[in-house]
């Protein structure tokens, strides 16, 4: 059985999409000041966890994103 590891995410310095709105719905929250990985969370629900991604497969992400490709 493999064993996993946590991540401790007490350093992220956390913010907020610039695609989220002003009104604090639908926010998604980075921190990119882990090395070679990028914690995604709801900031609605700060404490419920992260997705962590390795850092390639983020820019691979958002460079799809920015292109409009994810169709």
């Amino acid at each position: 059985m493999k064993r996993s590891s946590r991540i401790d995410l007490g350093p992220a310095n956390w913010r907020k999409s610039s695609y989220s709105n002003d009104d604090g719905a639908d926010c998604v929250e980075v921190a990119d000041n882990i090395p070679g990985l990028v914690p995604v969370r709801d900031s609605k629900n700060p404490e419920g966890g992260a997705l962590i991604l390795p850092a390639g497969a983020w820019h691979h992400f958002i460079t799809a994103v920015k292109a409009d490709s994810l169709r």
